[in-house]
């Protein structure tokens, strides 16, 4: 799954220092609740440590103040430019990088990537014979970006058992509120997934209503359609088990287009002038043309090494010589420089871990153009 930095592009564009938090944000135990307490302090003590401004300094402490009610465990990831913050940011899980506090040259989003690593957007749709909730969820979001309530008729909804020609007639009356309910239901989805972009529409809760439902979707909806036998809204429901099985979903896939990803960086491989690069040397070398479709990326890998980021084009260098005349902001980390570099020139990412790349192989990209033999990698 791929995600699109471009949002950020006005934020790397814009000279440092920046001050870094990436942070655990729990308050759930009274031992999370003392370290909540006294984390501001301690970022204090670090960014003035570093030589940081006192603006930055407050605007980051006020930011790190404890959040009471966040369910265990989840992480912050704060960026703080001239006196302002600029991305606050509650993110789902524990920390998957060390945790840091730090003024950089240029701003480091990878944590964001990390816990966000795809920008997959996916419908939950839980459904009864007279009722439909939409919650529309973007992967590694936690709680749902927008939830829709569907009330459909709710009288004559279940079937008549008096026999002879009024049970009937009853009968049909009923399945005729069902299926209106169901098409408004399904209209709502429709538009739902069509204005996201979702990728998933996951169809929960009762059995009919869910057919009838996935009946009256439009045809691009259907084909995205999977279907689990779980209902919160009903008594004694658990409500863990339809997350774990939607999650199982997402995750599917995920690894579904991540997979296709990598077929097409194999099969470009292979062309004789391929529409591919391999290495730091070709893809740093195709990110300064703004060549690079995808970059993949393989960031535990490359986390030791550090790469030059610029203030102008060609924003990128693995050497002073290659900046080609570019104001040098600083040596950073190569995945920040790398991600910095994809973002300006809108280049989407994809991380993945290290076998999935070739041996001896830590970024890789698919390009937008074909350049001709392969630049060695280095």
């Amino acid at each position: 799954m791929t995600t699109s930095l471009q949002k950020y592009a006005d934020l790397y564009r814009r000279p440092g220092p920046w001050c870094t938090a990436y942070v655990p944000a729990g308050t759930g135990t009274v031992d999370s609740l003392e370290a909540g307490d006294v984390r501001p302090g301690n970022a204090q003590a670090q960014l003035e440590a570093q030589g940081a401004a006192a603006a930055d300094i407050a605007a980051m402490e006020q930011a790190l103040q404890p959040a009471a009610g966040l369910p265990a465990p989840v992480s912050r990831f704060v960026l703080v430019h001239s006196g302002k913050v600029e991305v606050n940011e509650v993110l789902p899980g524990d920390l998957v990088l060390p945790e840091r506090v730090a003024m950089e040259p240029v701003p480091d989003l990878l944590p964001l990537v990390k816990h966000r690593p795809e920008e997959l957007p996916y419908v939950v749709a839980e459904v009864s014979r007279e009722h439909g909730e939409i919650r529309l969820y973007r992967a590694g979001a936690g709680a749902p970006s927008s939830v829709r309530e569907v009330e459909g008729e709710s009288e004559n909804i279940h079937k008549f058992h008096g026999g002879g020609w009024s049970e009937l007639r009853f009968q049909h009356h009923t399945e005729d509120v069902w299926r209106r309910n169901a098409d408004e239901v399904a209209g709502e989805i429709d538009r739902v997934a069509r204005a996201s972009g979702a990728r998933l529409i996951v169809l929960a809760g009762d059995i009919r209503a869910r057919g009838l439902v996935k009946d009256n979707l439009s045809e691009a909806s259907q084909a995205l359609v999977s279907e689990v036998d779980s209902h919160t809204h009903t008594g004694g429901a658990d409500s863990a088990n339809l997350e774990d099985q939607v999650n199982q979903h997402v995750s599917e896939v995920w690894a579904e287009e991540q997979q296709n990803v990598m077929d097409r960086l194999a099969v470009r491989e292979g062309q004789a002038n391929p529409e591919a690069a391999h290495g730091v040397g070709a893809v740093v070398h195709a990110l300064q043309q703004a060549q690079v479709d995808t970059l993949i990326l393989d960031d535990a890998a490359l986390s030791e090494r550090t790469m030059l980021a610029l203030a102008a084009e060609p924003w990128i260098a693995t050497a002073k010589e290659e900046a080609l005349g570019a104001e040098i902001l600083g040596k950073v980390p190569a995945p920040a420089a790398l991600l910095r570099a994809a973002a300006l020139t809108d280049a989407r990412v994809l991380l993945v871990p290290g076998p999935v790349l070739p041996e001896g192989v830590h970024v890789a990209a698919l390009l937008r153009w074909s350049s001709g033999p392969d630049v060695p990698s280095s």
